[in-house]
């Protein structure tokens, strides 16, 4: 049974965890979605943090395929005007905000965040079907 993906919303519809309204994505209906697992995560994260924060979600040039993503907490007040902004709700009814560069979501448009507690190859996982070759670890990849 594959886990429920919540996709970014439009400016008018929210995704949530469970997908109960239908899930939407931003304009060309890809964006960045996140499972389930991955959404309850950060929503757990975030809960830790005592100031207002979104997600960065980007790439740059390393790692041992050539790209590798990066993923950060910043400020909402960080946002760039230039920002990709995908807004999710969470179960507790609040949004929260994914963020990325223009320059990131050519290589990250369709991109699947997924969290897995595995002891072994836990943690956030990256599904991108831009990527023609992934490092075996999954934190890197070459388009």
């Amino acid at each position: 049974m594959a886990d429920s993906v919540a996709a970014p919303s439009s400016s008018t519809a929210r995704a949530s965890v469970d997908g109960a309204p239908a899930a939407r994505a931003g304009k060309d209906g890809k964006g960045i979605l996140i499972t389930a697992p991955a959404l309850q995560q950060l929503e757990q994260l975030c809960s830790q943090r005592h100031e207002d924060a979104v997600l960065r979600v980007g790439v740059r040039s390393g790692g041992c395929s050539g790209m590798s993503y990066t993923m950060d907490f910043i400020a909402a007040d960080a946002v760039n005007d230039q920002d990709e902004i995908y807004d999710y709700e969470l179960s507790s009814g609040e949004c929260f905000r994914v963020v990325s560069d223009p320059k990131s979501m050519l290589y990250l448009y369709g991109l699947q965040l997924d969290f897995s507690a595995a002891l072994i190859g836990g943690g956030f996982n990256f599904t991108n079907p831009n990527a023609s070759q992934t490092c075996g670890c999954g934190s890197s990849f070459a388009v």
